[in-house]
């Protein structure tokens, strides 16, 4: 019996195959019916897939079984330490550290003493065109959870 690939053997594979048939991400997205971002990171291997959108993403990328059993697996989520050096990776942590205090502020004010959930969370990315460089826009839409004594 052979082991269960793990996650980051399988998205290696994934990154390889999209990139030799020249796919984009959305294309594979709309094939598994499911948000571009959450595609990315479930083939990134952050969320597990079901059977059949597992089925589904190796059947349009030619790869195995071992690739599908490996994507329908419960992650261990969280980056690479390696991973957090990229600049654009890292310009996330930068944004965080300066404007996630006012960011906690501005939550509570609005909403009251608790979070937002990174469970119940849609996230999206989107190009705004501007005379001075086209903008990245994300957003996060996260479910407000407050606390309860």
């Amino acid at each position: 019996m052979n082991p269960i690939m793990r996650k980051s053997d399988a998205a290696a594979l994934v990154v390889a195959a999209r990139l030799r048939r020249g796919l984009s991400w959305a294309r594979i997205a709309d094939e598994i019916g499911a948000p571009v971002v959450w595609s990315t990171a479930a083939l990134l291997g952050q969320h597990p897939m079901t059977e059949e959108q597992a089925r589904r993403v190796c059947d349009l990328l030619e790869l195995d079984e071992a690739v599908a059993e490996s994507l329908r697996l419960q992650p261990a989520r969280g980056a690479d330490p390696a991973l957090t050096a990229d600049p654009t990776i890292y310009r996330f942590a930068e944004a965080l550290a300066v404007y996630g205090p006012a960011l906690k502020e501005l939550i509570h004010e609005e909403f009251g003493d608790g979070i937002m959930s990174a469970i119940n969370f849609r996230v999206g990315i989107a190009r705004r065109p501007d005379p001075e460089g086209d903008r990245v826009v994300v957003t996060f839409d996260g479910k407000f959870l407050d606390y309860k004594w």
